[in-house]
């Protein structure tokens, strides 16, 4: 008999599959359009409309840092009608930041792989006194509490950087938050703040026309866009290497050969032609990793970011 169960639910599984889509399937953006998450899920969805076929919808849902989003995705049913386009926020930060998340990250979503990442870059207004991430460090030594680091907000990307900046360095600065990466550009820019730990994605334009210094970048090794930067383990600053990523997941319970169809087409669209020239000129690096790879950076990063947003007590507001 339940041999019997099995056959049936594995038959239902792979029927299910192979009418899919047979109703409009929504992309679930946590965030407002305009920013760098929107801009992949709606370079995403023409073209998995191409491979599947049905209509492919970007549905952005935004607030709460993420997590209403999340929240709707986790509580869709797990037929492929549903999927989720996020940065890592609401996946690996959010869960540790809000006293309470309507969703479990470890243990309501499918991850089907991470499409693109980007380093963060220490950037200052180009007549700022510092011309190196060594004159940074031993000015932070020698005057704590003195730097300001600007930041999209409490929690963002951003400000973790500095947060695990200082904390490898044994340095203090001062965190100004604000709502929102627009706002911390224009500051910048105008120096009425003395740095940020920008995402490079943001950060290029002004760097190329010369209106912002580039001192550092968290990648692994140095980026191809800033060639001449170095990075921060280069400089001796370890453990510190951060990357803002947007990957694709969907409502726990995917049946595998979807899961597998669908990370193979997203693969695919990443890497077309008419596709990645654009990502990588934007700064994007392709990823598109297994499931099983995506899973695991998942729960490490929860992990690490964890521990950094207890050990340096930050909080949401």
């Amino acid at each position: 008999m339940k041999k019997f169960i099995a056959s049936l639910i594995t038959s239902f599984c792979l029927t299910s599959a192979w009418a899919w889509p047979d109703k409009p399937v929504t992309i679930i953006v946590p965030f407002p359009p305009g920013g760098s998450t929107d801009l992949i899920a709606r370079t995403l969805a023409p073209k998995l409309q191409e491979k599947f076929g049905g209509t492919f919808i970007t549905d952005n849902k935004a607030g709460a840092t993420g997590t209403i989003g999340a929240a709707i995705v986790a509580k869709a049913p797990p037929d492929g009608h549903t999927l989720f386009v996020s940065s890592l926020g609401p996946f690996v930060i959010a869960p540790h930041l809000l006293q309470k998340v309507a969703y479990d990250a470890l243990k309501d979503f499918d991850y089907i792989t991470i499409a693109v990442q980007a380093p963060n870059v220490l950037v200052v207004p180009a007549n700022s006194s510092h011309k190196s991430m060594a004159q940074v460090v031993t000015y932070l030594k020698a005057n704590p509490e003195k730097m300001t680091f600007a930041s999209s907000g409490n929690g963002s990307s951003d400000h973790l950087t500095a947060e695990l900046f200082w904390l490898q360095t044994g340095t203090t600065g001062i965190h100004v938050p604000y709502k929102g990466g627009g706002p911390v550009m224009t500051d910048l820019l105008g120096s009425q703040v003395d740095s940020s730990f920008m995402n490079v994605n943001t950060a290029m334009p002004q760097i190329l026309a010369g209106k912002l210094r580039a001192l550092s970048i968290t990648s692994a090794k140095r980026s191809p866009l800033l060639p001449n930067v170095p990075t921060l383990e280069e400089l001796g600053i370890k453990e510190a290497n951060v990357y803002s990523w947007q990957a694709v997941a969907a409502p726990k319970g995917l049946p595998s050969d979807l899961k597998a169809k669908l990370h193979a087409a997203i693969v695919s669209s990443l890497n077309d032609p008419q596709v990645k020239p654009k990502l990588l000129e934007l700064g994007f690096e392709i990823v598109g990793n297994t499931p099983e790879q995506f899973t695991s950076y998942q729960a490490a990063e929860f992990a690490r970011w964890k521990k950094l947003i207890e050990t340096r007590n930050i909080k949401a507001d």
